[in-house]
């Protein structure tokens, strides 16, 4: 293993390449312990966010530290079908399955509204404990790829642990605000599983040999983010050109120079060509009675 640092073009390279490639599967981190956290009461969510991404930088970093033995799980163990499988295939092909069983149950629970039965409570079989243990067991996945990823571009451990610590403290810091923001749009965490789903059968393919391109997957879901973009600006505009337009709810004037006596008086008078209050057909300016002065009644 090679801890020394030199400032070529060719680490820099490395360097650069290694750090996008962990931001992007961290954001797959991000949104997979964001829906897991938000299944928690409110005030044990940004321990389990913060703590999930820990561990899966420590569980990273031990792994990088374990690379010579993490190559040797690509060696088959058995065959099937033509199909040689390892203990990296089997891995994958079980943290696929169980990311797109996490997915399409989400996926049903929002569609049913069964969060709604539980009063902004979380339900009682998840406990914090069993969200760290899926978080675990999640990230020792993405972990594994990383890894055996980074191990083939370069041998190098001090560019790849510098890498993975400096990409997870981003991680952790935007990880606040990428919460926030899947959970207050109920559209984007609908998106947002539907990524986790993706991403399991891809691991899924990958476990069987089946090779897709990661440009195609990750071009995918950078195009329906921006058309998810699209959508909540229109709906945020929208929604400012109704506000415009809504007008309040104001008293009605009056009309002070209206002299209302004379329709008092003539709705008050006994003379026979005078107006009444009521259905009358007859005009509400009448004859009042002569030295009627006094406003009375409506008055």
């Amino acid at each position: 293993m090679d801890f020394s640092i030199a400032f070529t073009p060719e680490n820099i390279a490395i360097f650069l390449t290694l750090f996008v490639l962990e931001i992007v599967l961290g954001v797959d981190n991000v949104i997979f312990i964001s829906v897991l956290a938000s299944k928690l009461p409110k005030e044990q969510q940004a321990r389990a966010r913060n703590l999930g991404l820990t561990l899966a930088m420590i569980i990273r970093v031990i792994l990088v530290f374990f690379a010579g033995w993490i190559i040797t799980l690509t060696e088959p163990v058995f065959t099937i079908l033509g199909i040689a499988f390892s203990w990296k295939d089997m891995i994958l092909i079980a943290g696929g399955l169980f990311l797109i069983y996490k997915a399409v149950t989400e996926i049903h629970h929002k569609l049913e509204g069964v969060e709604e039965d539980h009063d902004g409570q979380a339900p009682k079989t998840i406990t914090f404990g069993s969200v760290i243990a899926q978080i675990l067991l999640l990230d020792i996945v993405f972990s594994l790829d990383s890894v055996i990823t980074a191990v083939g571009m370069t041998s190098n451990m001090a560019i790849i642990v510098s890498v993975v610590i400096l990409s997870f403290g981003i991680m952790l810091f935007a990880s606040r605000f990428i919460f926030a923001f899947v959970n207050k749009h109920p559209t984007v965490k609908m998106l947002a599983l539907s990524f986790l789903m993706l991403i399991g059968a891809f691991l899924v393919a990958e476990g069987f040999h089946v090779k897709v391109d990661k440009a195609i997957i990750y071009g995918s879901m950078a195009f329906a983010v921006l058309v998810e973009v699209l959508n909540l600006t229109y709906a945020r505009n929208k929604a400012r050109r109704e506000q415009k337009k809504r007008v309040t709810v104001q008293l009605r004037p009056s009309y002070p120079d209206i002299d209302e006596s004379v329709a008092v008086g003539a709705a008050l008078s006994k003379s026979p060509g005078a107006g009444a209050v009521g259905l009358s057909a007859k005009p509400v300016e009448g004859e009042v009675d002569p030295g009627s002065e006094d406003r009375a009644g409506l008055g």
